[in-house]
């Protein structure tokens, strides 16, 4: 039988290429939800569900590329349901995060900043990097570029290639992260990791991760040109969550290296 597929946030940017992906992997496409207070209409034969509760009782998996603001009450929603989540949304607090984790404990929820397999093999190497340059003599800096009409920043994967690094040094990000640098901020603290973001135009998504040191700079940059990437790894990753046991998943598990 195919896997049951509902796709919240569909009348999104992300929405037309879900539906797409979805249908073209052979999977069942039960339906969707719009995003809270929008307009836009559904893709062509998506049928409209009333609220989060009725597509995930129609559905196997969720795949939510909504909002953050939504992220805690779909938790709950979700978790009450027993369907497995694909959850790409950026932007969440660690409130969301929390409730996210809170789900995991009752259902499958696979959760990324970024659903493309090219920006998780460069999230890998970025860990190892971090590991194996010192961060007293190598400084870590994240620059990434989004579309005008992007709400949060620094982007999800941009904190997701902070993370890496920060967990290759064995520390954590919030502590030391440096963000939105302005005016006279003195010198650079040994072992931070800055962070720099652009906005204009349409850009897709655009990131570069450097390591620069006194005697050379290395950079690892990812530029993503169409969205179907992502929405083609959201429809794989919710093939692959599809009647697992509940725990928090990453893309990495999903791509078999986790």
């Amino acid at each position: 039988m195919a896997t049951r597929i509902g796709i919240a946030g569909v009348t999104g940017r992300m929405g037309l290429l879900l539906t797409e992906e979805t249908r073209a992997a052979g999977a069942q496409l039960v339906g969707g939800i719009g995003r809270p207070g929008s307009a836009k209409p559904f893709p062509a034969g998506v049928e409209p569900y009333a609220d989060i509760a009725a597509l995930a009782a129609a559905s196997d998996v969720v795949v939510d590329f909504s909002n953050a603001a939504t992220a805690q009450a779909y938790a709950a929603a979700l978790a009450q349901s027993g369907k497995a989540w694909v959850l790409g949304t950026s932007g969440l607090s660690a409130a969301d995060e929390a409730a996210v984790a809170a789900a995991a404990e009752r259902i499958a929820v696979v959760y990324a900043s970024n659903f493309s397999p090219g920006v998780n093999l460069v999230l890998a190497l970025a860990e190892r990097m971090g590991a194996a340059l010192p961060a007293e003599t190598y400084d870590a800096e994240i620059m990434e570029m989004h579309h005008r009409q992007k709400v949060d920043a620094p982007s999800g994967t941009a904190i997701g290639m902070g993370r890496a690094v920060a967990k290759g040094r064995g520390v954590a990000l919030d502590d030391v992260i440096q963000n939105g640098r302005h005016g006279h901020t003195g010198a650079r603290p040994t072992g931070a990791i800055g962070f720099a973001a652009l906005r204009g135009g349409q850009v897709v998504g655009e990131h570069t991760l450097i390591f620069a040191a006194a005697t050379e700079h290395i950079a690892l940059t990812h530029r993503a040109f169409d969205r179907r990437a992502f929405a083609s790894g959201a429809v794989r990753a919710a093939l692959w969550v599809a009647g697992r046991a509940p725990g928090l998943y990453s893309m990495m598990d999903v791509l078999g290296m986790g």
